[in-house]
């Protein structure tokens, strides 16, 4: 990967801010790797992440999804498991559930549950907790709403949250997308982000905003989206 990685970087300007249609072209320029990258953006902000009321996350359902089949489970009861079904959960269940997962058994990418179910799942949460698996009402994953969590989550909707260093790591396509469809992806998780400023950040809110695929060199974009 060396020598690709060396080529690719010589296609992008370190010094140059690119408007994002040209960003997201050069992006699938520099992917030189024999799978589907991801492609993720960075943005780093000028707040102080060891202040909670300066963390900025949230999620947004993509234009386009990120180009990637997620498995959803759900945990709740009743009518809701029904619900959870029709919408296309790979798995659902209540306790028989939690006890699988107990078992060390985690076939899933996004675990949903409802509110009443919470207390159950606190047996659990030392596994599910250092994956990031432990629902939250914050990313939308704790919610009586199961049926629409679960499209949404099938339809492309991810969670943003800044890193201990104040940016912001988050997936928006893969290489294979349509240039058009990563720009698309790209301005509508930016917008989120720029809407999330925390009313207690001061100066200048986004520092940087920069996309990369998995492989590939940074590529910093010009926030004129």
């Amino acid at each position: 990967m060396g020598k690709r990685t060396n080529e690719a970087a010589k296609l992008v300007d370190k010094n140059k801010l690119y408007m994002i249609s040209e960003a997201a072209e050069l992006v699938k320029q520099t992917a030189k790797a024999k799978f589907d990258e991801s492609v993720e953006i960075h943005i780093r902000l000028g707040i102080d992440p060891k202040q909670s009321d300066q963390i900025v996350r949230g999620t947004i359902t993509l234009p386009h999804g990120i180009g990637k089949t997620r498995k959803v489970a759900v945990i709740t009861k009743g009518e809701k498991q029904k619900e959870a079904k029709d919408a296309g959960a790979d798995m659902v269940g209540g306790d028989d559930l939690i006890e699988d997962i107990s078992k060390g058994n985690l076939d899933f990418d996004i675990l949903v549950a409802t509110p009443d179910i919470m207390k159950d799942l606190s047996k659990v949460a030392k596994i599910l907790g250092p994956k990031g698996l432990m629902p939250n009402p914050k990313s939308g994953t704790v919610t009586f709403e199961v049926g629409t969590a679960v499209k949404e989550l099938k339809k492309g909707r991810v969670e943003y949250k800044n890193d201990a260093y104040g940016i912001i790591h988050c997936s928006v396509g893969k290489v294979s997308f349509d240039k058009e469809k990563l720009v698309d992806n790209i301005k509508a998780l930016f917008e989120a982000v720029s809407k999330a400023k925390p009313s207690s950040s001061k100066g200048q809110y986004i520092k940087s905003v920069s996309i990369s695929s998995t492989m590939g060199p940074g590529i910093y974009v010009d926030q004129r989206m």
